[in-house]
């Protein structure tokens, strides 16, 4: 990472700088560097590829193993038998769409940081566009411009860099000639010209982003355990589809005499029909819509998702990291006080020597006093002047009366002085500027101690002094007069004035949401400890034990990782660091989210589980992350918290359901596969079959509120419910077979069909009716509602013959109403015993369970 220049060996200057500053590169220099593609043409890409996107939702096992059986049908003309395809076609499409359209919206947001650069060219400054820019340019910089490339100092006047994207440090760093700067910093003060040194790719801000930007796929527990069943039937269908595909066949009277009668087909529709209801592509569909929801309503809540699981995730995290600077402050400073000279009396609330432990103490010490009206008159010129640095143009917020007079002299600030002033005909000369130096000798120790001491507490502190005169610099003849940097000998120091962190007004707010959660809260942070612990303690979080310097800490390793574990605030952090402590939070089995704002948070957000940028972070920043909060604040995450919880909580509930239709699917397809019967339903059948139990049902459960709490293992507790219901299912249709072939045969394969189809569905709602409890007043229309949707597909006329249904004979129709009941009955005993399981084995999830049905 860019270490502080006072840390770093200046660069040494080469023979030609001198004439450089003065006339830049000529025209032939520039077409050189162009023709040899020394550019600062660099990948702008902000968000994943258009490829990417596609290839995340398209490519899946899931998908190749329903595109071969709508191939198959397709093949036989049996058009009308593809209605599986459209959750799987809905799945892509949906998800698709979704990611592509936060991917447009980055990309917008990416294009208003692109400001020109001034150069210096064949003796002129003239404005070029970044990509522009060629090795060895001198560029010109002032207060406001973001550093394009890196470069070396050539010349400064008060160069003061802003490196906090980088670094993490929101302390200005002066520059002198010969010093290095890199790209993605900002100038605070003061000008210089500077010589390029690197461009495009191999700019440090550059790199840092093209590591970050490497894809990987989000961690989504929903999605990882979906993958997981879909994988465990890849493998076992090649034998599945064997048996089901012979079993057909053989019930058509064996594969010789079904090849030759043409009845090959229908048998092969018949295992095409098995083989697609044993996979879960309600799941997926399900899945991916509520997803979408989720990002369509953040959306209009200033959150965009760039990745669907995204909101899953934050439901799941324990560990929340963030940045401090942009983060949980909003990355300036505020006017807090002008506080007496000398310290108060010592009370009990200080601690060691007297240092207070945060800025709130320092607020409540009586130290606290009203400037006179001609201090006060001052302060307010130095908070209005337009050349102030950030911390002088705080003074505004508290003191808005400037002095009327026209000042005879101001000496501007100079960040190598580290004071500024101004003299006033009436008032005389004021001096604002560090307490080390207006406060340098023995006999102000007591009032420097003071200032140190609330500098240790986190606040920022500046001295306002007073003189008669400002010395005045030796000038020729005809110049106009100036004020010299030096400081008056007659200085007397008048007051301190101190300076809080902006933290942001959602900080305390959010944090305390998330503690009451019983998520871990920690920040790892550029700048220093003690500003780090103030700004942390003001956002509500404890920092009795301070703040842990990082750069005594190694880059990596146990030491690093046990480091992040056991302690909640970091200063002094460097990019490898908070990228390494992330990834040792992960491997203790932490789910971490990383929020942050500049190019020295890319790395984290990148490798957390969750990473989210801030509305005006750097463009690199916002291309790794899952999350953007658009307009900054913080307090948005309670409620994208709170929408992942409802999407876990529902999509386990469906899960039930939809794993109960899968395992039912296979188990009846092998059980009539070894039998050698005929697989009794058409595709069509057993569309609108899936529809009334599982397709419809889901949709509106997984859309309706539920604030039930995050409990890991959820794909376990679905199967115990699962398996059991589908063995139910699987029993009862065989069951029927049974009765239909050995005591009552049908009038028709079409009879015996719709009999079949009477007790799935039949078993398979009231699968949904214990699977949707507690019965709300809108669950239990639901349920309703699809009774009666059972009653319309068996008793309108145009859809018995879309579905070739034929109404059984009384007998056959009453034995299938006896065995779903029958089936019911053991589905009701099942989910009693699944309850009573939860209740000893997961008594954390069965209490949420509880605590969402109260609520």
């Amino acid at each position: 990472m860019p270490q502080r220049t006072q840390n770093a060996a200046p660069r040494p200057q080469r023979a030609d700088d001198g004439m450089l500053v003065r006339e830049g590169l000529s025209s032939q220099a520039v077409a050189e560097r162009v023709e040899l593609g020394l550019t600062n043409a660099a990948s702008s890409t902000t968000s994943r590829s258009v490829w990417a996107i596609i290839r995340t939702h398209v490519f899946t096992l899931f998908n190749l193993v329903l595109g071969l059986c709508a191939a198959v049908i397709i093949a036989l003309g049996r058009w009308l038998d593809l209605l599986f395809c459209l959750a799987a076609l809905s799945n892509v499409v949906i998800g698709f769409v979704q990611e592509y359209s936060a991917k447009r919206q980055l990309d917008k947001i990416a294009l208003l940081r692109r400001d020109p650069a001034t150069v210096l060219r064949d003796g002129r400054s003239v404005k070029i566009p970044l990509e522009e820019i060629v090795l060895d340019d001198v560029l010109l910089l002032s207060r406001g411009d973001q550093v394009p490339a890196d470069a070396v100092v050539l010349s400064a006047d008060g160069l003061d860099l802003d490196e906090s994207l980088l670094t993490g440090e929101s302390d200005a760093v002066l520059k002198h000639p010969g010093d290095r700067m890199f790209s993605a910093s900002s100038v605070t003060s003061g000008s210089g010209a500077v010589r390029v040194t690197a461009v495009g790719e191999k700019s440090h801000a550059s790199k840092l982003a093209n590591e970050a930007r490497q894809f990987a796929p989000i961690n989504s527990e929903l999605r990882a355990s979906l993958a997981r069943v879909v994988r465990w039937l890849t493998i076992a269908l090649v034998p599945i589809i064997a048996v089901v595909l012979n079993g057909q066949m053989q019930a058509a009277g064996g594969w010789h005499r079904a090849l030759d009668s043409g009845s090959w087909q229908d048998a092969l529709v018949a295992a095409v029909s098995s083989v697609a209801s044993m996979i879960p592509q309600g799941l997926a569909l399900m899945t991916t819509i509520s997803f979408a929801v989720a990002a369509v309503k953040l959306a209009r809540d200033e959150v965009l998702i760039q990745e669907q699981p995204a909101v899953e995730v934050l439901a799941r995290v324990d560990t929340v990291c963030f940045d401090k600077t942009g983060t949980l402050t909003e990355g300036g400073v505020s006017f807090d006080a002008a506080r007496s000279l000398m310290p108060p009396a010592r009370d009990d609330a200080a601690g060691p020597g007297g240092v207070v432990g945060t800025a709130a103490e320092a607020d409540a010490r009586e130290d606290v006093l009203e400037p006179s009206p001609e201090a006060a008159a001052a302060l307010a010129w130095f908070g209005a002047d337009p050349h102030a640095n950030p911390t002088a143009a705080a003074l505004a917020e508290g003191f808005e009366h400037p002095n009327p007079a026209q000042p005879v002299a101001v000496l501007g600030f100079s960040s190598a002085n580290r004071f500024s002033g101004v003299e006033f005909p009436d008032t005389g000369a004021w001096i604002l500027g560090a307490p080390e130096v207006l406060l340098a000798g023995e006999e102000r120790a007591a009032a420097r101690g003071h200032a140190q001491d609330l500098a240790a507490a986190g606040m920022r502190t500046m001295v306002l002094s007073h003189a008669p005169h400002l010395v005045m610099a030796d000038t020729g003849p005809g110049e106009k007069p100036r004020a010299a940097q030096t400081l008056p000998e007659d200085l007397e120091p008048q007051l301190l004035l101190t300076f809080s962190e902006q933290v942001r007004s959602d900080a305390r707010r959010t944090l305390q949401y998330f503690q009451d959660q019983g998520i871990d809260l920690k920040v790892f942070s550029g700048d220093n400890p003690a500003t780090v612990a103030a700004a942390a303690g003001m956002a509500g979080m404890d920092v009795s034990h301070g703040a842990v310097d990082a750069s005594a800490l190694p880059e990596d390793g146990d030491e690093l990782h046990r480091a992040a574990l056991e302690h909640s605030v970091f200063g002094r952090v460097s990019p490898h660091q908070k990228k390494n402590m992330v990834l040792g939070l992960q491997d203790s089995g932490r789910v971490v989210a990383m929020t942050g704002d500049g190019i020295n948070d890319a790395l984290a957000l990148k490798h957390a589980d969750l990473g989210i940028a801030m509305g005006n972070a750097a463009p690199a920043t916002k291309a790794v992350s899952r999350m953007v909060l658009l307009d900054g604040q913080f307090s948005r995450l309670p409620s994208v918290l709170a929408e992942g919880r409802k999407i876990i909580a529902n999509i386990e509930r469906v899960t039930n359901l939809f794993l109960t239709k899968t395992g039912f699917a296979v188990m009846m397809g092998l059980a009539l596969g070894l039998l050698a019967w005929t697989f009794p339903f058409l595709p069509r059948q057993y569309s609108t079959a899936d529809a009334l139990m599982i397709g419809i049902p889901s949709f509106i459960l997984t859309m309706l509120p539920n604030t039930r709490r995050y409990v890991s293992g959820y794909l376990r507790r679905a199967l115990h419910f699962a398996l059991p219901s589908a063995a139910i299912v699987t029993l009862c249709v065989v069951g029927l077979n049974f009765y239909e072939r050995t005591l009552d045969p049908a009038e028709s394969t079409r009879a015996f069909q719709t009999a079949s189809f009477i007790v799935l569905v039949l078993v398979g709602l009231w699968v949904l009716c214990v699977g949707s409890r507690p019965l709300t007043a809108v669950r239990l229309a639901l349920v309703l509602t699809m009774y009666a949707g059972l009653v319309l597909v068996l008793g309108v006329p145009l859809s018995l013959a879309y579905h070739q249904f034929q109404l059984p004979h009384a007998s056959l129709f009453w034995a299938a109403v006896a065995i779903a009941a029958v089936g019911s009955v053991l589905v009701e005993i099942n989910f009693r015993v699944h309850t009573g399981w939860l209740r000893r084995t997961q008594p954390e999830a069965f209490l949420a369970d509880e605590r969402s049905h109260e609520h």
